[in-house]
């Protein structure tokens, strides 16, 4: 056998002096005679041709001596006589020309025995001459055949045991780097000895192979330090290969193999942890025990050193070979490989190295295995990697399925056979997926990492096999969340634009159609197959990819899980519920969204707890108007299933919280969605929060943005219709009271929603001014300055007659005060008539609605400031002294003097302290103001406001008291 048949052997080597060491006549005074002879011969040897074994043998002879000369010598090399080169060519001129064909004389030992000699004197060998020379050697020793039964068999049985022992020391001579044997040659020998080994199929051969390495192991388990024993990465291989042969039928290979295994594991357990402490002691005397013994305890041996003692590229070796055994050994070499390959992955996979290898060699050989449980292991093989190595298995895998045909091989199906397998793998994936809360930093090692593209792809790969439906069932939750996570940042962050595949897995893939084909195949995967066409009919695929519309996408897929039916809800709004806690600032509007729409479902609402109401309230505390918006959206949404109750106590103050935001957006969001929120609270779950509420709504009644004072009416007029006459108490009953002459004075607002407008009937739209006189019948004479009155049928395009909110609140009010009688009043009549039939029937209550109207002063509306001015006047004409003292207060403090509040710019001047004082509960009428009449400010030319858009001309209730004043002002 020939083990490297690129390299030529040949029967003759050209052998002759170089340069630079012509012959010389050296110095031999330090020699004896015996020394001088050995010299003189080999000078003569050299330069004959054809020689006899007698003088081959007295040629190494007188190496031998030449050696021992030189090696007493102190400062002595062999060069100093004869070139060291020319002497190990010569002598392996002479092992090449022994015949490999059997063993007839004793050049071939003295030859080896020579080398070892030359080894123990200066120069050292090159490892080039150290390799040649074992080649060598070992090809005309491994090669003899067999000893026949002869005559002299005892002979030619005791030459065999002398050259093959002289092959062992010449092995063992060439490994050493002075004191000590260096690995790095070790490795080199042991890899001309192995094929020997694996290759050959003569019995004799693979003996012969198994003795040398085994004596050779032994040899250096003497030596307390060796050198380069870090580089020894042989280990792995050697293991392998001596573990098959262990249960090899033969007992001189099985015995050899198990000696070398014992001494390698010696040779690992000694040097590859450093010093020997007491735990050493105990795995060296349970391997002592092991000797010779049998295969299973070499076998447990093997593993324990697998994972304590090798490499990780020397692991992978160890499976490596155990592979190749499965797959082209035979059947006993593939079940002891078997055997080895369950042991060691009993438990999990430690580091292991070349696992692109390794994958390779499954993926193309895995269905050329006929044994069943042979197959078997080596998927266990491919499974264990991909859960311990994803990454570099699913790039390897996407690297040989883009090279070869993809129905030949089915990795994937592989991958997807193992369910606790699959779902690891498919966790692994999925954290490649999530959104890193800091930037991660590079793996430890050699391992590589995928992108989150790659990832998205291999995810697709395994949700297209149809066999692991339960695991996909599990997984769900966490896969839709991850895969919306990745959309998300490739529709919105740029992501498409910036992935940059080093690995090119990901050629010529769009990223954003991957993602969202991956989505769509997990939902087929799931049994959801309609869910994906009613999306698709509504054209929600195309919104997800959509960077202005994607979150509409989003909210889209969640409706339709919801509309569908989907059995995962619950799960998908916990798992999203969790993930929104860990999550930073990122994608944290995915989630809302998504999980705003599923609480949409009675069944998932049902689930929400005061966990989750924590989480979304944490989140109010942001300032983004998008998240709050969406915030308030899912308390809407879970206020219209009616299952708040006690956890509305966690979201009131954040609610609340948002109408004092300084952003504006926000605020306008808070209102818009506490208007329908309100319709959904009832009064006993939610009376706390409907009291704040209300006292928080009087900001935003004087609003200058019509649609925040319109939603805050609207949410007034909710919120009273909640209220019964046996809850109105203190403080609510206070502050309804308080808002009455603000709802009366709002129905002049310019907002057509909030003002009293009662039909096309009543109110045009163009004419001049008008004024229409009270009956004398009335006991509170008003002026009332209306626009022009249509008369006939509407304008073509008026509007129709719509309820208004103010005079549905103030019709509220006055049922939940008992106001019987003022029922009509606000109900039918304008703005005028219900403030005179209000201060007739709740006169005692003049000074408190005195203070609202004075409150108003500071409207921005000028219809609401002159309506105030008015009340003003015609309530200040009642009041005594000291009731007309606490309003001057209130309105000094108000620093209404200093701002002009009037419809002239002008301020109410109360009546003179002499006036006589009038009962309360008594009116006057008084008489009306002309139509076109001036005040004294208009008519002097210093009244600002003339001509406000209300009203063409100034005015001012002027009015007379014919009792005891002829003031006629």
């Amino acid at each position: 056998m020939n083990p490297h048949p690129g390299r030529r052997r040949s029967s003759k080597v050209a052998v002759g002096w170089p340069p630079a060491h012509e012959p010389r006549k050296p110095s031999l005074a330090g020699l004896r005679q015996s020394e001088r002879e050995a010299y003189q011969f080999i000078l003569e040897f050299l330069e004959r041709g054809e020689t006899s074994e007698v003088d081959k043998l007295k040629f190494l002879r007188a190496v031998e001596t030449l050696s021992g000369a030189v090696r007493t010598q102190a400062d002595g090399t062999m060069d100093d006589y004869f070139p060291k080169t020319i002497l190990a060519k010569k002598i392996e001129h002479l092992i090449l020309e022994e015949a490999s064909e059997q063993l007839t004389g004793n050049v071939r030992q003295q030859a080896m025995l020579c080398i070892v000699a030359l080894s123990q004197v200066d120069p050292p060998f090159s490892l080039s001459q150290k390799l040649d020379l074992v080649t060598v050697g070992v090809s005309h020793v491994f090669s003899l055949p067999l000893i026949m039964p002869s005559a002299n068999w005892k002979d030619s049985a005791s030459l065999y045991f002398q050259t093959a022992q002289a092959l062992e020391d010449m092995l063992q001579a060439l490994v050493m780097d002075g004191l000590n044997p260096n690995m790095l040659i070790v490795q080199e020998v042991l890899e001309i000895i192995l094929p020997w080994l694996t290759m050959s199929e003569k019995v004799q051969e693979q003996t012969r192979a198994l003795s040398a390495m085994s004596h050779m192991l032994r040899f250096i388990c003497n030596f307390p330090h060796l050198l380069h024993m870090v580089d020894f990465s042989i280990s792995g291989k050697l293991m392998g290969t001596l573990g098959l042969f262990c249960t090899n039928p033969q007992q001189d290979i099985c015995m050899g193999a198990s000696e070398g295994l014992h001494y390698l594991f010696q040779i690992l357990v000694l040097h590859r942890r450093g010093r020997v402490t007491q735990k050493t002691e105990v795995v060296l005397k349970n391997l002592q025990k092991h000797f010779l013994g049998e295969w299973f305890a070499h076998i447990q041996d093997l593993a324990m050193c697998f994972r304590k003692y090798l490499s990780p590229e020397e692991r992978a070796d160890v499976i490596m070979v155990s592979l190749e055994a499965v797959a082209n050994g035979s059947r006993s070499d593939g079940c002891a490989a078997t055997k080895i390959l369950e042991t060691i992955l009993t438990h999990s996979m430690p580091d292991i190295g070349k696992v692109a290898d390794i994958v390779q060699y499954i993926y193309h050989n895995v269905s050329s295995i006929a044994e069943p449980a042979a197959q078997d292991t080596v998927k266990k093989v491919l499974h264990l990697l991909a859960q311990t190595h994803t990454d570099d298995v699913i790039l390897t895998l996407f690297k040989l399925q883009d090279q070869f045909p993809r129905g030949v091989h089915k990795p994937w199906e592989i991958l997807a056979s193992c369910p606790s397998g699959y779902q690891m793998i498919m966790e692994r994936l999925i954290q490649r997926l999530a959104p890193p809360r800091e930037p991660r930093g590079p793996e430890p090692g050699h391992r590589r990492e995928i992108s989150a593209l790659i990832a998205t792809r291999a995810i697709h790969e395994l949700l297209l096999e149809s066999s692991r439906r339960t695991e996909v069932q599990t997984l769900f939750s966490s896969l839709v969340m991850a895969l919306l996570f990745q959309t998300s940042h490739l529709v919105l962050e740029g992501g498409a634009d910036s992935v940059q595949d080093s690995q090119h897995a990901t050629e010529g893939m769009d990223p954003v159609s991957s993602s969202v084909e991956a989505l769509k195949t997990l939902l087929r995967s799931a049994g959801y197959g309609d869910q994906v066409s009613f999306v698709q009919k509504l054209g929600g695929w195309q919104l997800l990819t959509s960077p202005d519309r994607h979150y509409d996408g989003v909210m889209l897929l969640a409706r339709a899980m919801v509309i569908k039916s989907c059995w995962h809800n619950r799960p998908v709004f916990s798992f999203a519920a969790r993930v929104l806690q860990e999550l930073g600032r990122r994608n944290h509007l995915t989630v809302l969204a998504f999980m705003t729409e599923l609480l949409r479902s009675p069944e998932v609402a049902a689930s929400v707890d005061d966990a989750t109401i924590r989480i979304l309230a944490s989140w109010f505390r942001s300032e983004d108007p998008t998240t709050v918006t969406l915030l308030l959206q899912a308390v809407g949404t879970l206020a219209q299933h009616g299952n708040l109750g006690r956890q509305f106590r966690l979201l009131q103050p954040c609610v609340l919280s948002c109408c004092y935001s300084q952003d504006r957006d926000i605020v306008t969001q808070t209102l818009l969605a506490l208007r329908g929120l309100v319709q959904h609270l009832g009064w006993p779950q939610a009376a706390s929060f409907l009291v704040q509420l209300t006292f928080m709504l009087q900001h935003f009644f004087e609003e200058e943005s019509e649609h925040l004072r319109l939603a805050a009416f609207e949410i007034y007029r909710t919120v009273l219709a909640k209220v019964t006459r046996r809850v109105l108490v203190f403080p609510l009953r206070h502050q309804v009271l308080s808002l009455v002459i603000l709802l009366v004075l709002h129905l002049q607002d310019r907002n057509r929603g909030v003002a009293q407008v009662t039909g096309w009937g009543t109110l045009g739209t163009r004419g001049g001014v008008g004024v229409r006189r009270v009956p004398r019948s009335s006991c509170f004479a008003v002026v009332r300055p209306l626009t022009g009155l249509r008369k006939g049928p509407p304008p073509p395009h008026a509007e129709p007659p719509r309820p208004q909110v103010c005079r549905q609140a103030l019709c509220r009010t006055a049922a939940v005060l008992g106001w019987r009688r003022l029922r009509a009043a606000f109900a039918e009549k304008d703005v005028w008539g219900i403030l005179g039939a209000l201060l007739r029937r709740e006169a005692g209550r003049a000074p408190w609605f005195l203070r609202q109207g004075v409150a108003l002063f500071r409207s921005p509306q000028a219809p609401i400031r002159r309506a105030a001015v008015w009340l003003t006047g015609q309530i200040m004409q009642t009041l005594d002294v000291d009731e007309v003292s606490g309003i001057e207060e209130a309105r000094t403090g108000e620093g209404l003097c200093a701002q002009p509040c009037g419809p002239c710019g002008t301020t109410p001047t109360p009546r003179s302290a002499a006036w006589p004082r009038r009962p309360a509960t008594w009116w006057k009428p008084r008489r009306s103001i002309r139509p076109g009449s001036r005040c004294p400010a208009s008519a002097a030319g210093g009244c600002e406001r003339a001509g406000g858009d209300a009203w063409p001309t100034c005015w001012r209730p002027w009015a007379t008291h014919n009792t005891h004043t002829n003031d006629s002002r």
